[in-house]
């Protein structure tokens, strides 16, 4: 990003000089100087932020931000990213005003769920006021998204900036360069505010390490927010970011959008770029990628719009050179004024573990209201055989640490941190290898069984003849703390690299209550069961699935929107306002 729009921020420390030595530190102090760096970043953020007693808070804490922010910093942080976008350019909004509110409101949010590893008060701040006098100079916006504040998740590489994937010895590491989607969205006029948490090793799909703690649910926060963006999920959530980058390669980026009521899309592998990320290493034969998440469908297509416009695959050979396409999956009848016909196959469960009751009720009411539309809908029911769950499951795993977690454990060793319990659990999975990992016949052989798995996906789909898939996103809403463990639901997509794009239903309330009547399957089955109560997750958000075939990307999200603007979605309002809400 070049300096000369950036002015006081290239003055200001981006990161602790001690940390450049954090191998020599314990573990303990390491964390101790990140989080110390990470409140004076938000003490510099003006107006101050208010203090909060986290004793007696309530579980859900949305009305809480609220209360903690003006008016109008709560109007400006709750639009979605394209109003945002329209009123600064047209003049109505300016960026300077939006991002000091989505900074203070990202402040509020690290005090109730601890979703922050820093905020750029100066970096951000400078660069909108120089957005802000090119529209004053030009009467136009710099690009598609001209002052608005983006949030990122950490190990997503912003020079001069640490990104440690949530291990401690990572902590001094500091990004030589940009990533590559942060140059692509910076030249296309976006503000960069905020960087957020992940769990130690990116692998738990809850959020937690030893560098900042835990990261909690705002809409409840005894449940979890999701991983590993699930700071980024969490921020979102509770409207201290509009739109934020997330990294997905195994549900990374649709378990937090489902757990905190959100839209996130995990892109098919090589459509878009990595760039420099931190992490423990390559995972041989699973690529992951980068995703946005948001807090409505519209800015998805938009961001995959940008990233390509800008033909990324010139400097990186690894990304395929397929441009956004405009033209329409499923144009318009001109005779009868609608789309053509959408075929969608439903997954109701994975054929290992049932859904509990929201979830199931969620796929129920958006296939009733879709079969409410015949003449622009067709459901097709799609059996899920648990053997193909299974293998998929056992082979992505398999996948993720083919070098036994050898690079995770001399991570943690280097600094002496502890390994956490949800990172414990996934490297000693049976399916996971042990120390010192796979030979390559065994790598060979997981590998030929992704090409079996793809290539009966492949004709089942055909089979079937759908345009979409509409799936749970997990077997459950969001988890209480320490419990999300089961990745299938969208693990399986990552193996054959299908586009996937999560979306909101409802919430969880008293339709939910009452006995659930179903007999598990298995062991797996009855231990997912006995978690279920009602009481337990009340008000947390219901998340759903849709997936196209691998390059169908713009097919998958031209659906949803169609589907979304046809039956309505969500169906209930996720965070309503308190009218009797105080506010300062």
């Amino acid at each position: 990003m070049g300096g000369s729009v950036l002015g006081k921020a290239e003055s200001f420390p981006l990161a602790s000089e001690k940390l450049l030595q954090s191998e020599l530190q314990p573990w303990q102090d390491i964390a101790k100087e990140r989080q110390q760096y990470r409140d004076a970043s938000i003490s510099r953020v003006e107006p101050r932020v208010p203090d909060v007693d986290t004793r007696f808070l309530p579980l859900n804490v949305l009305d809480t931000a609220r209360s903690m922010l003006t008016h109008r910093e709560t109007d400006i942080t709750e639009k979605c990213s394209i109003d945002l976008i329209n009123l600064m350019a047209s003049g109505n909004l300016t960026a300077v005003e939006v991002t000091n509110a989505f900074l203070r409101r990202a402040g509020v949010a690290q005090n109730l769920v601890n979703c922050i590893t820093e905020v750029l008060p100066e970096r951000a701040l400078n660069r909108a006021k120089y957005l802000d006098e090119y529209y004053q100079k030009h009467k136009k916006p710099i690009g598609p998204f001209h002052g608005l504040p983006i949030s990122v998740k950490e190990h997503i590489a912003m020079k001069g900036l640490t990104f440690d994937a949530a291990f401690c010895s990572k902590a001094g590491d500091i990004a030589p360069d940009d990533n590559a989607l942060i140059k692509i969205l910076f030249d296309a006029g976006a503000i960069f505010y905020a960087r957020t948490t992940e769990p130690q090793s990116l692998m738990h799909i809850e959020t937690d390490s030893n560098l900042y703690g835990t990261t909690v649910n705002p809409f409840n926060r005894n449940l979890t927010c999701g991983g590993s963006s699930g700071g980024e999920g969490a921020l979102i959530g509770i409207r201290g970011s509009s739109l934020g980058i997330g990294s997905d390669i195994g549900g990374s980026i649709r378990v937090p959008s489902a757990n905190n009521g959100l839209y996130g899309f995990k892109p098919t592998q090589k459509r878009i770029p990595k760039g420099l990320m931190a992490g423990a290493g390559s995972s041989e034969g699973i690529e992951g990628t980068l995703g946005p998440m948001s807090t409505t469908l519209e800015p998805l297509s938009l961001f995959m719009s940008t990233i390509l416009a800008s033909n990324p695959w010139e400097t990186d050979p690894s990304i395929l050179p397929i441009p956004w396409r405009q033209e329409p999956s499923f144009p318009v009848d001109t005779t009868a004024g609608k789309p053509r016909k959408m075929k969608i196959g439903v997954m109701r469960w994975d054929g290992v573990i049932m859904p509990h009751p929201p979830i199931t009720r969620g796929i129920n009411e958006v296939v009733a209201k879709l079969e409410a539309f015949p003449d622009q809908f067709e459901i097709v029911e799609w059996n899920q055989e648990a053997a193909d769950t299974i293998l998929a499951c056992d082979t992505v795993t398999a996948l993720w640490f083919a070098d036994g977690g050898q690079r995770l454990y001399r991570e943690l060793e280097k600094s002496g941190e502890p390994i956490l319990p949800l990172t414990e659990w996934i490297v000693t999975l049976p399916s996971v290898p042990k120390p010192p990992g796979l030979i390559i016949q065994d790598l060979w052989k997981l590998k030929s069984d992704v090409t079996k798995i793809q290539t009966t996906y492949a004709a089942k789909w055909l089979a079937a003849g759908i345009d979409v898939l509409l799936a749970p996103a997990a077997p459950g809403v969001a988890p209480r703390l320490q419990t999300a463990k089961y990745t299938s639901y969208t693990s399986m997509w990552n193996v054959v690299e299908y586009p996937v794009a999560v979306f909101p239903v409802s919430k969880v309330d008293d339709r939910d209550l009452g006995a659930w009547n179903y007999t598990p399957v298995g062991k797996q089955d009855e231990d997912h069961a006995a978690e279920w109560d009602a009481n337990d997750f009340m008000g947390a958000p219901i998340g759903l699935q849709l997936v196209a075939r691998r390059f169908q990307d713009e097919k998958v999200l031209e659906a949803l929107t169609i589907i979304k603007n046809t039956i309505g979605l969500p169906f209930v309002d996720l965070a309503p306002r308190s009218p009797d809400s105080p506010r300062l």
